[in-house]
């Protein structure tokens, strides 16, 4: 494997990414371009190799340091193409971590692809193909979510449809300040924040825990 690739994925906050490591973000690449000829796993426009390994793998890599390592399992709602999700997984096979990721994702042809991955990668997840709002008393470490809802609809989910976590992972974009300064008017959170290392514009908040406001 080309060197330039591999110092790309050095980027990983993970002590010594695997050249094992980089294979498997490599095939998962080239499944994502194969599938994406079919059905829309990412946008077009991040479809070439380059921009998947910045804007997609880099992107959902960068939370690991959020990870809650000593539970069962981790859910990635929403998950469609496996961002973060698969990521992560990959990430835990490089561990060695025990550490199971659910992928909740209602398309049928999303899940196909999610677990072929799965399948071809060896990889510790388990695809859940239900709409994650029917589901209730869900219980398990961290809750990750990458351009699935608004702030605010995940929150009401995790407060109504979750018996137990220990923490959120959310991906914020351009207009993330503006959408936690309003989400904060009804909701008491103990948060913090890390910026994103793919995007000046965006960050990454992880929340330890939430209270709806009484207004």
């Amino acid at each position: 494997m080309d060197n330039t690739i591999l110092n790309f994925y050095s980027k990983i906050t993970i002590p010594n990414v695997s050249r094992e490591t980089c294979f498997d973000f490599e095939s998962l690449i080239s499944m994502i371009r194969e599938k994406n000829k079919q059905i829309n796993i990412i946008s077009k426009k991040t479809a070439e190799i380059s921009e998947i390994r910045k804007r997609h793998i880099i992107d959902s890599a960068q939370i690991v340091d959020f990870i809650d390592l000593n539970s069962n399992t981790t859910c990635d709602l929403g998950s469609g193409g496996g961002m973060p999700g698969l990521v992560i997984a990959i990430i835990m096979k490089k561990l060695k971590n025990s550490l199971r990721i659910n992928l909740y994702e209602k398309s049928h042809h999303k899940c196909v692809f999610l677990k072929d991955v799965s399948k071809k990668l060896n990889l510790n997840t388990k695809i859940i193909q239900k709409d994650i709002f029917t589901i209730k008393k869900i219980e398990t470490g961290t809750v990750m979510s990458r351009a699935f809802k608004p702030m605010p609809i995940i929150l009401d989910l995790i407060n109504q449809n979750f018996k137990k976590f220990n923490n959120i992972i959310l991906f914020m974009g351009k207009s993330g300040q503006k959408i936690l300064n309003e989400t904060l008017k009804t909701w008491d959170l103990d948060y913090e924040e890390k910026k994103s290392i793919t995007s000046n514009d965006s960050f990454i908040i992880n929340i330890k825990k939430l209270k709806k406001k009484k207004l």
